[in-house]
């Protein structure tokens, strides 16, 4: 078996106590937080270690603690009071351990309450700046405690491996350089607020098809260069918890996993917090807990009576549970829950998040395309304005599953940019395509019956039956709106159109379809309708407290009509901003990176129509456009939070330079990445993955594989030109970089108008080192402001880690010595400064 197969040697890595080298700064400076960015009200997020009164005190409650007590601090439990968070311990009032409530928490604190909704996190790593990350952090610690929280769940930090990944949004990168410096920022600014980071999902779990029983074999080289580098840098920030994946690893479930749990994250890596699965990632009692989980999440199904039994018949040590117990106990003490007194909870700064979310969604918004300046907005350009897309009159806040958030408000793009362009201006509106559907014809049915908003008492029943004749063949989409748990049963020609799905996906559906814009919960169906006779059936039951429901529909007219308007509408105006979408969520990876519906050919009408159009993207990942070419601008905007119409506003009438790069390779062809064309790789064959791309992650690949894909990593453009001189590269070791490198270099604004840039430095591979290399690593970057004309000798300083590689014989970090290439620009495939330098030759 290959190298980069090999079970028996990545287990031999795993299990060994080798050396790991500490986490450095990755950019190319320590952040800097503006006075006053988020009031203290915990304690620091690494303090030193606890003296002896906490010991003591830890000592004192596990010996009074009962094993009924200790194991119920080691699982989840219904909660008594629930403010809508994920999970709950009660804890033990009579030795005044308080109850733990755990939120999700990627893109703001998801409880029942009302919270700031932040840009998607992939939205904050485009703005490629590890300080923001901890301004993002403490809003999030803030309100987490605001709002009666002790955990948040909280950062996701895999990486984007496949552009096809249910949750890329919620994560950070396809680059572990970039992955981890966030990460530890993310985790030291939730942590400065006195809220419990844990960080997910530990570990390889990289995609939602499969999620739960797909085995991955992954090479020790693998693993430390890529996917692990943002769980490192968490631990090495202090994270208090680290949350097991659901997958398995190398033929073991990751919440059993000793070379996971124990021999590296404890033993390499110091890791003194607790370890929780992930909901329903538990699957034994004497495995798991034997293995160095900690708690089992929601419930106590392996770690409640099982655990107990397993105690008393002697097949797990009263020490286990008494570890595990001490690791909770610990961990709560160093955040001040066990001071004997409830610890004061600040009041939520609705403002303050508000302001950081509006600065992170204009920070992180990626101009791919700009095209005879058509953007920014100016002039006759800003004065008559189309505005087309659902997306455009209906916010688009954030995705569906762990990270949907109830926001205090969000305002529709479309009164945004009204309000920017002011009285003088023309801004009209299309629809585009139609999402939550029209009135069925009062007429359509017979016997006819208004199902347009019908409301069904407690306790009572309501159906009704019809029949409906079609002249021709035609395409419908059928939806049913409604309030509360169950839906109404809806049957066309017999066939039950939405039938209750247990699982992940059912259980996770939401974000912008979901949800109608009063609240309702929507689901909708597609079919082709042969001309002739149907009956359609509705059968809705009041429940406790009466339901409320309507059944639409859009066709095959409907659609052609909205077109049409679509294309009047931009001919009628001298720019036209299009917003497109895609909804993504927990539990469902995508299928294609095609625009779902019939965006794609809205887009190429809307374009032949008026080519100033600028496309404004609401998507997660990458995505495909046949259509770029015939665009005047494209502004990705990912998910930008409550605040996202305010700021892309501010992006498309140039108030704020784009400022955003992006964090993941948007390839020119799907069967062209790194896991395209591999079913292997891609999703799994069999229940088995390969992670056979190696250290090639994301763009590494591309790089490796010579393949030119549609923007490269780093990509992003700026209302503003910019020119990179003067590289110089010197030995790190006069700057503290014990082995690293300085590198020097100028940006200048060459242009008119103030703008941000990010400068980006790579390395390239040490060819004394036999070891399979990236063509070029990111290394370090800057993210600068400038004035028109203004220049800036630029300083990034590149640490060993950056020059090093994990060699899988000697088990630990070998720096890659002798000539080696430096690379300065503005993406991965934009570097026009380079020079060599020798490495390692002092």
């Amino acid at each position: 078996m290959s190298e980069a197969l090999s079970r028996r040697s990545a287990l031999r890595l795993l299990g060994s106590a080798g050396a790991v080298g500490t986490v450095l700064a990755a950019g190319s400076c320590a952040p800097t937080l503006p006075p006053g960015a988020g009031s203290r009200t915990g304690p620091p997020a690494a303090p030193a270690a606890a003296g002896p009164g906490s010991a003591a005190r830890i000592d004192s409650l596990l010996e009074r603690l009962t094993l009924d007590e200790k194991t119920a601090l080691l699982h989840g439990a219904p909660d008594p009071a629930p403010l809508g968070q994920a999970g709950y311990v009660p804890g033990v009032p009579r030795l005044g351990i308080p109850a733990l409530r755990l939120a999700d928490g990627p893109a703001g604190v998801r409880v029942t309450a009302r919270s700031t909704a932040l840009p998607a996190p992939v939205m904050l790593a485009s703005a490629f700046d590890p300080a923001l990350a901890r301004e993002y952090g403490r809003v999030l610690g803030r309100e987490g405690r605001a709002l009666g929280q002790d955990v948040l769940l909280a950062p996701l930090v895999n990486l984007i491996r496949t552009p096809y990944a249910g949750r890329a949004f919620e994560t950070f990168a396809e680059d572990p350089r970039l992955t981890a410096d966030l990460a530890r920022e993310l985790v030291r600014g939730i942590q400065d607020e006195g809220l419990i980071a844990a960080v997910k999902h530990f570990a390889l779990n990289n995609q939602e098809q499969g999620r739960d029983t797909v085995d991955v074999i992954a090479a020790e080289r693998t693993l430390h260069e890529t996917e692990l580098r943002g769980f490192e840098a968490a631990v090495a920030a202090g994270a208090g918890t680290v949350m097991g994946a659901s997958n398995k690893v190398d033929g073991v479930y990751a919440c059993e996993s000793k070379p996971l749990l124990d021999a590296l994250l404890r033993k390499q890596w110091g890791f003194d917090g607790w370890v929780v699965s992930g909901w329903d990632a538990a699957h034994s009692t004497v495995a798991a807990i034997g293995a160095g989980l900690d708690m089992e999440m929601p419930g106590g199904t392996h770690f409640g009576r099982p655990l107990r039994d397993a105690v008393r018949g002697g097949s797990v040590p009263q020490d286990a549970v008494d570890l595990a117990v001490h690791r909770v106990l610990t961990t709560m003490d160093r955040f001040g829950l066990l001071a004997g007194r409830p610890s004061a909870r600040p009041a939520r700064d609705a403002a303050a998040g508000a302001r950081v979310a509006r600065k992170v969604a204009t920070a992180g918004a990626v101009l791919l395309r700009n095209e005879h300046g058509t953007l920014p907005l100016s002039g006759a350009a800003a004065r008559s304005i189309a505005v087309i897309g659902p997306t455009g009159q209906v916010p688009f806040v954030g995705g569906g599953g762990s990270a949907h958030v109830v926001p205090d408000g969000a305002a529709a793009p479309l009164t945004a940019i009204r309000r920017r362009a002011g009285k003088g201006a023309t801004v009209r509106y299309a629809l585009g395509e139609d999402l939550y559907g029209r009135a069925l014809p009062a007429g359509l049915l017979s016997p006819p019956a208004d199902l347009d908003d019908r409301f069904v008492d407690a306790g009572r029943g309501w159906s009704h039956a019809g029949e409906f004749r079609l002249a021709a063949d035609d395409e419908w989409t059928l939806l049913v709106h409604y309030t509360g748990r169950q839906r109404p049963g809806v049957r066309l020609d017999g066939q039950e159109l939405f039938p209750v799905r247990e699982g992940v996906a059912e259980h996770f559906a939401g974000g912008l379809l979901g949800s109608a814009p009063d609240g309702m919960t929507v689901r909708r169906r597609t079919l082709t309708l042969k001309a002739g006779l149907h009956r359609l059936a509705v059968n809705a039951q009041g429940g406790a407290r009466g339901q409320r429901f309507r059944i639409r529909y859009t066709t095959g007219a409907s659609r052609a009509a909205d077109l049409a308007e679509a294309v009047r509408t931009a001919k009628s105006a001298r720019s036209v901003v299009l917003f497109a979408y895609e909804d993504a969520t927990e539990g469902r990876d995508r299928t294609s990176l095609a625009l779902p519906g019939g965006q794609d050919r809205l887009i190429e009408a809307v374009a032949a129509a008026n080519p100033r159009t600028t496309v404004v993207l609401n998507t997660p990942s990458a995505t495909a456009m046949p259509w770029l070419s015939r665009t005047g601008a494209v502004l990705q905007m990912y998910y930008p939070g409550q605040e996202g119409a305010a700021a892309t506003a501010d992006v498309l009438f140039g108030d704020v330079d784009p400022g955003g790069r992006l964090t993941q390779t948007f390839p020119a062809d799907e069967q062209r990445t790194p896991v395209g064309g591999d079913p292997l790789r891609y999703p799994g064959v069999g229940g088995r993955q390969e992670y056979a791309e190696g250290v090639h992650v994301g763009h590494r690949w591309y790089d490796a594989q010579q393949v030119t894909p549609l923007f490269p990593f780093g990509h992003g453009l700026s209302y503003t030109s910019w020119q990179y001189e003067g590289l110089a590269v010197r030995d790190g070791a006069a700057g503290g970089q014990n082995g690293g490198l300085r590198v020097e270099f100028t940006v200048r604004n060459t242009g008119r108008r103030k703008g941000t840039e990010v400068a980006q430095v790579y390395v390239g591979p040490s060819h004394e080192l036999r070891l399979d290399q990236p063509v070029r690593a990111l290394a370090g970057y800057r993210r600068i402001t400038l004035a028109p004309g203004e220049a800036q000798r630029v300083t990034v300083d590149v640490d060993a880690r950056a020059l090093s590689s994990w060699d899988p014989e000697r088990r630990a970090w070998v720096l890659g010595s002798g000539r080696r290439e430096v690379f300065a620009g503005r993406s991965s495939r934009e570097l026009p400064l380079r020079s060599k330098v020798m490495v390692g030759s002092r």
